[in-house]
């Protein structure tokens, strides 16, 4: 083996991050340049991690929330062989094809697509947020299952930030709560490098980090110089013997560290460096200049053996433990295992409560709040909390103690911090919780980010939603949701569920639950809606098919077809009614999901929208973009074409002509038409 073979490793995924972004003519070379020894240092003397299993339960996580680093994290991973348990690595071939057609090594890094990449990062600050929800989720698993002779989980949660973390606003959100919540096995490593896009940080970014964090309740350290390995395991060591309080260890380095034109510039960080730079900055590495993707001989077998013989000796004793665990604690060991393969327990909805006809009703945040308790009961990793809404959005679990500092519960107190919590949720939901996070409809605007991570990495999340239209009255337009419901809907991957009435929230409650690959809005009323008489009409479960006839006129004779959802389906009952005197027959269609209906076969689809009848009308207290889907280009939408107005709920529809007359008037309308 080589005498300096951490140096040639070092190197190697430097150069390796070099080559693969000049090759694609695309990339960030710069912070691989400079951080090289800093992933090196972590993988090779403080992970605890098995490379032969990348799904180890009580393996480190890193996330790189710096994801524009993506080929420092894929070259390290190929050095290290890091991989599934029954299949491969990522091959040398895999570095070459960086950011091209459906490789393994795309722009930034995306959940489980590649093996090790523990969350999908790129948009700054998501990971940063993903860390914290890690951390809790670790604390949570340590408390719930650990036992005095029986340790399951002790692992830690590193990040890589960057500068651009650091400015984004949600890193600091999530940083205040891993303060507060006193996270000590969270470590983020900040890389200072003084350098964004537009150039140097201080054209925008002055603060004092380091003292921002230390209010935070986190414990600072420094490292001088990103190329002194010695001094970042020193921090790395200190991280590990601190007990109270996360830590920032924040490193001073030099972006595109080695080429002669490029270093410390705003070129260095999202562009190829061009040959010149390419060569000298091999040159400053005492590199071949003419070699690419090089791999000097024994480097990959020292990465892949040394980390390989640490984590699997771990995982080794992790086995003995595990094995005794399932012999002493069987119970927990089953529960562990459904939280893994996200599976529910036999019974986890036999509590939940079939709700009794009424004309008064309840509102569907209220009936929410009762399912979700009924769930939780037979769910012990159910866990969540609202951005300081719960009292409003009813999602308390009740006999739970909260998290916090010195408390773990299943009761999460995000305070003010929707952005936060998203993330921190998302984080959480990849740790094997089921989580879930709550605020008012509106406020999904300042989460969005998090609800694309969740929706592009397939993390099954639930968000409750209440107050999620014009009837919450008199808070007003700044309160009042419009077009949020279409700006959910319009997202891939993700399903947004708005239930008519208590039986219907049950429904929609338990198809959140069973979700294992998308995550799900739950869009829940502030005002009582009909607890509608499922002997007269059609079955709540109806919402498993997206949309289903609720109610049919005598005889089955149709002449005109109304949709609705949420609080607005009573409308089109009212106006079912109204019409049935002058002998017109109306269908009744309930639609709390576009998306499940959308995915149902042709059959189903044309049963309930048979395309001979084309007068329709939807009705839906928001934007109506998106409903001529359904109505067709001469159907009738009803709904909102500018914000809303303060005053009660029922004036305020009044206003916007959201009411069962004009529902009535605009299915007269179609019918004259068709």
């Amino acid at each position: 083996m080589p005498e300096n073979i951490d140096k040639l490793a070092i190197d190697t995924i430097r150069t390796l991050s070099i080559d693969a972004v000049e090759k694609a003519n695309s990339g960030h070379p710069g912070t691989p340049m400079a951080l090289a020894p800093v992933i090196y240092t972590l993988f090779m003397q403080h992970m605890r991690y098995d490379p032969a299993d990348a799904r180890w339960q009580n393996r480190d996580r890193f996330i790189l929330s710096a994801g524009h680093a993506s080929m420092m994290l894929y070259s390290m991973l190929f050095l290290a062989n890091v991989r599934e348990p029954d299949g491969d690595g990522l091959t040398l071939d895999d570095i070459k094809n960086f950011r091209q057609i459906d490789s393994r090594t795309p722009g930034h890094p995306e959940y489980w697509h590649t093996p090790g990449v523990e969350v999908t990062t790129g948009p700054l600050g998501q990971g940063c947020g993903m860390s914290v929800g890690m951390a809790v989720a670790a604390r949570w698993k340590a408390h719930h299952f650990n036992r005095d002779d029986l340790e399951l989980f002790n692992y830690r949660v590193f990040a890589i930030c960057s500068d651009g973390d650091m400015m984004e606003g949600v890193s600091s959100e999530a940083a205040s709560l891993a303060g507060h919540w006193q996270l000590s096995n969270l470590c983020w490593i900040y890389d200072q490098n003084h350098i964004s896009i537009e150039g140097d940080t201080k054209l925008a970014f002055t603060e004092n980090i380091a003292e921002r964090f230390s209010a935070y309740g986190w414990n600072v350290q420094h490292v001088a110089d990103a190329n002194d390995t010695e001094a970042m395991s020193r921090a790395l060591s200190v991280f590990e013997a601190t007990k109270e309080g996360p830590t920032l260890i924040i490193v001073r380095s030099h972006i595109g560290y080695g080429a002669p034109d490029k270093q410390d510039t705003a070129a260095a960080h999202g562009e190829p460096l061009g040959e010149k730079d390419v060569r000298g900055a091999k040159k400053a590495y005492d590199w071949p200049q003419d070699a690419t993707f090089l791999v000097p001989d024994g480097v990959r077998e020292h990465v892949s053996g040394a980390l390989g013989k640490r984590g699997g000796e771990l995982h080794a004793q992790w086995n003995e433990v595990w094995e005794r665990y399932k012999r002493e604690q069987a119970d927990l060991a089953e529960q562990l295992d459904f939280m893994r393969f996200r599976e529910l327990p036999p019974g986890w909805a036999k509590d939940i409560q079939s709700f009794p006809p009424d004309e008064k009703g309840a509102a569907t945040r209220d009936s929410g709040g009762q399912v979700q308790n009924a769930i939780a009961a037979n769910v012990p990793w159910l866990a969540g909390g609202a951005a300081d809404l719960a009292p409003s959005t009813k999602t308390l679990i009740k006999n739970s103690d909260s998290f916090e500092a010195d408390t773990v519960g299943r009761n999460f107190h995000f305070g003010i911090r929707e952005h936060a919590m998203g993330c921190i949720v998302n984080g959480m939901t990849i740790s094997d919780l089921r989580s879930y996070g709550a605020t008012f409809l509106i406020f999904s605007d300042y989460m969005k980010p998090a609800l694309r991570i969740a929706a592009l990495s397939h993390i099954p999340s639930i968000w409750v939603y209440t107050h999620d239209s014009i009837g919450l009255g008199e808070d007003g337009p700044t309160h009042q949701p419009i077009e949020q419901l279409m700006t959910l809907r319009a997202m891939p991957n993700m399903l947004v569920i708005r239930p008519c009435d208590a039986n219907e929230t049950a429904e929609a409650w338990r198809a959140a639950m069973e979700q294992q690959n998308r995550p799900v809005a739950l869009s829940l009323t502030r005002q009582k809606v009909p607890t509608l008489d499922r002997k007269k009409y059609n079955p709540a479960s109806g919402l498993w098919r997206g949309a289903y006839i609720l109610s049919d006129p005598p005889e089955d004779k149709v002449d005109v077809i109304l949709i609705g959802t949420g609080s607005e389906v009573q409308l089109c009952l009212q106006a079912q009614a109204a019409l049935a005197k002058d002998g017109i027959g109306a269908r009744v269609v309930s639609m709390p999901c576009w998306e499940l209906f959308d995915a149902q076969d042709e059959r189903y689809r044309n049963a309930v929208l048979p395309p001979e009848i084309t007068a329709r009308v939807s009705v839906e207290a928001g934007a109506t973009l998106g409903w001529e889907h359904y109505v067709g280009l001469t159907g009738a939408m009803i709904g909102l074409h500018s914000f809303g107005a303060s005053g009660p709920y029922m004036d305020v529809y009044k206003k916007f002509g959201i009411t069962a007359e004009a529902v009535e008037t605009a299915a007269r309308v179609q019918i004259a038409k068709a």
